[in-house]
């Protein structure tokens, strides 16, 4: 795939999965040109690393592989091609060693961005790589030549091919706003409608309860269906959200739009056995208020015993021991609707897998490739995200360099 050397290739969109398609290619001798509609490249990589920058995970490779869900036999080549033990080679090859925190997931010990991104690109100018900012692309012309919005004057590009790497349309002020969607819908290519993924819901909260806002339910376990997650959540103002939340955000997202609503449930002592706690409450309360009681008696903060208040059938002053401990292990919440795209960590939706082959080349445009969120997956934060995207990113490239490749032997 190196006897390619001076074709042009345009890649569209300077996240983690357009630059590290623009990696491989240069790697593989093409000359490349990263067209970004910001100002500056990585923006949402950088707002990512502000948490720690969360690279991968280092579970087993086919326990890892099912975090994608319906998406998973369609990624696993991308993921052959990078692998998680890859991207971790790959961040120490940039001067950033990695380490494997207590819940498996892999960060780098500067647990930053910043360093990452600018030892990157400084890799990529120095094969050549070339950056052109504040370019959005509009399409193609007539000619199939790409054309760029630019500032003060448009332009048009001629490539040999093109990897598209967009993004989605969460945090559309960081560049991905989805705007590529009816420019690719117009052409006859399949994509599904895009959502909220790793998203926030709503509650419809009384005005007593709201003063919990920015309170955290730690050490929590959240049931819907039949999968249960632990970990933590965030009251807001207008619901919830948090780790465990974006978790099952997509089944809960999808039966929000089948059903006008999803009933949660909150283990608010998932450690403890619905007969100790029960044993624990029932223990005399004397002169103590309840709230004093259920904190002392089952460690309950303010913000859990607000929320048995919020979901209670009745009075909790009139619940026996069971019903109570009940309570507190299933606390029913009922979620109206899932927070709007533009706040949601990751997007869903996209382009349809049967729209491209097994190189990510778009089946109605020959040699015009696509990584990254533009693609229909979805999975949780733990690292799959930013794994995924940069997977898909080197099998876009390298899928490019095949094609060039084979098109010049044609030739010849």
């Amino acid at each position: 795939m190196t006897d390619s050397p001076g074709c042009s290739v345009a890649v569209i969109g300077g996240g983690p999965a357009g630059l590290m398609a623009a990696e491989v290619l240069a790697a593989g001798g093409a000359t490349v040109t990263i067209y970004e509609r910001m100002p500056s490249l990585g923006r949402k990589l950088l707002l990512a690393g502000r948490g720690g920058l969360n690279l991968t995970h280092s579970e087993h490779f086919e326990c890892f592989l099912p975090r994608y869900g319906a998406a998973e036999q369609r990624l696993r080549p991308a993921l052959e091609v990078l692998s998680p033990e890859a991207v971790r080679a790959w961040c120490e090859a940039l001067g950033q060693p990695t380490f494997v925190g207590s819940s498996g997931r892999v960060f780098p010990v500067a647990m930053k961005a910043s360093p990452l991104l600018r030892g990157w690109l400084a890799r990529l100018a120095r094969a050549g790589v070339e950056f052109r900012t504040r370019r959005r692309w509009r399409g193609w012309d007539e000619d199939g030549r790409l054309m760029f919005t630019a500032p003060d004057k448009e332009e048009v590009v001629a490539a040999d091919a093109t990897v598209l790497a967009l993004g989605g349309a969460s945090w559309p002020r960081l560049g991905s706003t989805g705007d590529w969607v009816p420019l690719l819908a117009e052409r006859g290519i399949a994509v599904a409608p895009l959502g909220p993924a790793n998203c926030g819901f709503f509650v419809d909260w009384s005005e007593t309860f709201r003063r919990f806002e920015g309170q955290p339910l730690k050490r929590i376990a959240l049931t819907f269906g039949k999968t249960t997650v632990r970990g933590e959540a965030l009251i807001t103002a207008g619901g919830i959200e948090g780790g465990a939340v974006y978790a099952l955000s997509g089944s809960l997202r999808d039966a929000i739009a089948a059903d006008r609503g999803a009933l949660l449930s909150i283990d608010l002592r998932p450690d403890v056995s619905l007969g100790d706690l029960a044993a624990r409450l029932a223990k005399p309360r004397g002169k103590q208020s309840l709230s004093t009681f259920l904190r002392k008696a089952a460690s309950l903060a303010p913000v859990e015993i607000g929320l048995l208040h919020e979901s209670a059938p009745a009075r909790l002053a009139e619940m026996g021991p069971m019903a109570l401990a009940a309570l507190a292990k299933a606390v029913p919440l009922r979620l109206t609707a899932a927070a709007p795209i533009e706040t949601a960590i990751s997007t869903a939706g996209g382009i349809a897998w049967v729209a491209v082959d097994d190189d990510l080349m778009l089946r109605s445009r020959p040699g015009v490739f696509v990584a990254g969120e533009m693609l229909d997956w979805e999975a949780p934060t733990g690292g799959y995200l930013l794994q995924g995207c940069l997977s898909t990113g080197a099998l876009a490239g390298r899928g490019a360099l095949q094609w060039l490749a084979d098109n010049r032997r044609m030739r010849n």
